[in-house]
């Protein structure tokens, strides 16, 4: 999307660090936003639930707080169950996080201010219940949130056990409540909206000139100026302004917040988590989608949640899960950030209504928690200590039951959170290694066609079953196994700096794209880099504007081809026959499949050469060289078919395209679905071994670390693990049950 004023902002300012291993729990059995009521009577029936927290190895409790029940009365704060929590965890050595929910707003909020009630698209007045409360555009509203973020943090920081904050859960512009009597709502459309929403273009825009040429419009006052509501054929300008403001709002509103924390306890942690990350939302969403990068800017540390099996599954098997960890560890270590923390780490069987997911396991929560560990997670947040009480998840979600007995699954949570509270600093330190292949995140995929592009939900938490999805997850999906680290890079955020560090960049579904981001990708291509770019690459902008010449923005000349002719293929599908002899791992005749478009490519300079047809001899794909640099133009959707259909020869061709680049290899493996991961910290590394087969395995892995000796122990036993050089690298025996994990530390003798 267009460039986002949240970038702008300045960084958050230092924080104590710590590693919070924490179990949500609010006192009780109250589920969240919800607050047992009569906190201080029950303070010694809560401290046995805190002990067993603590006896079960956590190191942190995770409260939460609703607006409507720490300010019943304006200015009238109860903070009971808080002060209560903080004793508590206080007294029994324990660290407290506190959660913020203010869609659970004051019913004297509305009665202040009848006119911040939530407008759909249609002009439907939300009528709030136990939620989504009030609309922060509206000025009292904002003032009187900021007012009741400060005065919880004076109370909470009172307390030396009190550590840090997750100021929003999954935001979005409306949260918590579906109006399932519109049939398509969109939020927010109330005056305060749209004025803020006019502020923005004025920003932007400069002119109410500038604005109508823009948008091809005849406004006379920019009190006229409406946001977009209808798909027409003419411009969509106005749509993807109108989805731009909303990205831009919330990053605004996140970093509010933010300071509004940072007055009253100014050294502590203050995060935020998605609900499901833009890798697998839209922005078109109803409820008002943000932005991770965006979001990541404003508070210490942005994550996500991570419900593997809830009650709806969106293809949600391991390397599903790598790719959510893998996008959740870009946006968190993105320009320099310090990591991520998962919000909520799925505790027990997941449940909406009558839908309810396969058991939890013990195991599943053992490869979960190390999983995002292994991409350098900065807190874990298991949801929920007890299962969901009450709601349409009642019964969901809890690392025990309901009845008080705790489970060999939260036992297994329990373990790893000693393990990693034993080694706080080291996992405070631990970053990912700089990454050799980068795929492009767009989210202006999405708004190829503005409205017309409608997004199919697959899931309880926004997931989007499309073309986008697919091809930014098919590549991802195809390099796994080779264990090879991949970042995603947000197409508005890399610059040629940003791009240099990898060998191989791969952009996926590239047919809308910021002008800007057409400079980047030439100048990293001219530089020496290796760029590889699916069907009708820039085929419009950001304003939605067609390109004379696709690739589009001047990057016909980069790719070394331009597009002859456009067609879809037969049901969708289309086939790349590879001709080339030359390309590593692919042979002439190997046949690749592809989606939607047969883009037939005409190389455009004595460099190009076609490696690859479609039926009939039209050229299907070309590689070029540009500057110091190698392209290669595909005519068709290759990744968004492997994630569909994988196919042995897209796996080989996925694989040929690190040889190409020249991209290392840091890891090998003598065993299949062996998954490594490690984090550099400091001098010391730390090794990740998963055993995603369905059998054990005792097989020697190979890691290159540098030159030198080398020790290592296992984290978890803290015994020491026998190395051995073998060549350029350092190897050890795994010896894995099913679903186990080798934790290590490999330090220099």
């Amino acid at each position: 999307m267009a460039a986002l004023l949240g970038a702008a902002l300045a960084a958050p300012a230092q924080t104590n660090e710590f590693f919070p291993m924490a179990a949500w729990y609010g006192g009780g059995k109250a589920r969240a936003p919800m607050l047992e009521r009569g906190a201080r009577a029950k303070k010694e029936i809560w401290r046995k639930d805190v002990q067993k927290i603590k006896a079960t190895g956590f190191n942190t409790v995770r409260a939460w707080i609703d607006w409507a029940s720490g300010e019943p009365v304006e200015k009238q704060y109860n903070f009971e169950t808080l002060d209560v929590l903080l004793e508590l965890v206080e007294e029994e050595g324990l660290k407290l996080f506190v959660q913020v929910y203010m869609d659970s707003a004051p019913q004297w909020v509305g009665d202040k201010h009848p006119d911040a009630k939530f407008v759909s698209a249609g002009g439907e007045v939300i009528e709030p219940e136990s939620s989504p409360g009030y609309c922060r555009d509206h000025a009292g509203v904002h003032q009187l949130d900021a007012a009741f973020y400060e005065a919880l943090a004076r109370r909470a920081s009172r307390s030396k056990a009190f550590i840090g904050w997750d100021l929003w859960s999954e935001p979005h512009v409306i949260n918590w409540a579906n109006p399932t009597y519109i049939p398509r709502p969109e939020f927010c459309f109330c005056k305060h909206t749209k004025a803020r929403f006019r502020t923005w273009l004025k920003k932007k825009y400069g002119t109410l000139d500038a604005l109508n040429e823009a948008w091809y419009r005849r406004y006379t006052s920019w009190e006229q100026v409406e946001p977009n509501r209808l798909s027409t054929i003419l411009s969509y300008t106005d749509y993807i302004d109108w989805k731009t403001f909303i990205v831009d709002k919330l990053g605004e509103d996140l970093r509010d917040r933010y300071e509004a924390v940072k007055r009253g306890a100014p050294h502590t942690i203050i995060t935020s988590h998605a609900a499901g990350v833009g890798l697998f939302a839209s922005p078109h969403y109803w409820e008002g989608q943000s932005d991770d990068w965006t979001m990541a800017k404003q508070v210490d540390y942005y994550g996500t949640s991570f419900y593997p099996k809830h009650s709806a599954f969106v293809d949600r098997d391991v390397p599903w899960r790598a790719a959510l960890m893998d996008f959740t560890r870009s946006f968190g270590f993105g320009d320099g950030r310090k990591g991520f923390y998962v919000g909520e780490l799925q505790g027990g069987f997941g449940t909406i209504a009558l839908n309810v997911s396969p058991t939890v396991t013990p195991a599943d929560l053992r490869i979960w928690t190390w999983t995002a560990l292994s991409r350098g997670a900065k807190g874990i947040n298991y949801y929920a200590w007890y299962p969901m009480s009450s709601g349409y998840e009642s019964g969901g979600f809890g690392l025990n039951e309901l009845d008080g007995t705790v489970t060999e699954r939260a036992r297994e949570a329990g373990a790893i959170a000693r393990v990693v509270d034993r080694n706080q600093k080291l996992f405070l330190d631990a970053r990912p290694p700089k990454a050799e292949v980068a795929v492009v995140y767009n989210p202006l995929s999405h708004f190829v066609g503005g409205r017309q592009r409608a997004a199919v939900y697959g899931g309880p938490q926004g997931e989007v079953a499309g073309i986008e999805r697919d091809s930014w997850i098919g590549i991802h999906r195809a390099l796994f196994p080779k264990n090879v680290a991949l970042d995603y890079v947000h197409i508005d955020h890399m610059t040629a700096a940003s791009l240099r560090q990898y060998k191989l960049v791969y952009f996926a579904y590239p047919l809308m794209m910021p002008e800007a981001a057409a400079k980047v990708l030439r100048a990293y291509v001219e530089a020496g880099g290796a760029l590889v770019a699916e069907a009708r690459m820039g085929w419009n902008n950001e304003r939605g504007m067609a390109a004379d010449r696709i690739p589009g923005m001047g990057l016909w000349e980069v790719m070394g081809c331009r597009e002859s002719e456009i067609s879809t293929g037969d049901k969708g599908r289309a086939e790349l026959r590879w001709t080339s002899a030359a390309f590593p791992g692919m042979k002439p005749g190997d046949a690749i499949p592809a989606r939607w478009y047969e883009e037939a490519l005409a190389p455009m300079n004595p460099n190009a050469k076609v490696v690859a047809e479609f039926a009939g001899g039209r050229a299907a794909a070309v590689e070029s060289r540009f500057g110091k640099g190698k392209t290669l133009t595909l005519g068709s959707y290759v990744s968004a078919a492997y994630f569909t259909a994988p196919s042995d020869a897209a796996a080989r061709f996925f694989t040929g395209l690190l040889e190409w680049a020249g991209v290392a290899l840091p890891v090998e493996t003598m065993a299949k679905d062996l998954e490594v991961r490690y984090l550099e910290a400091g001098p010391d590394r730390l090794v990740f071994v998963f055993n995603h087969w369905k059998q054990p395995v005792d097989a020697p892995v190979s890691i290159r670390l540098g030159a030198g000796e080398w020790s290592a122990v296992d984290l978890v036993t803290e015994r020491p693990v026998a190395l051995e050089r073998a060549g350029a690298a350092i190897r050890f025996q795994t010896k894995l049950g099913l679903d186990g994990v080798l934790a290590l530390k490999i330090s220099r003798k």
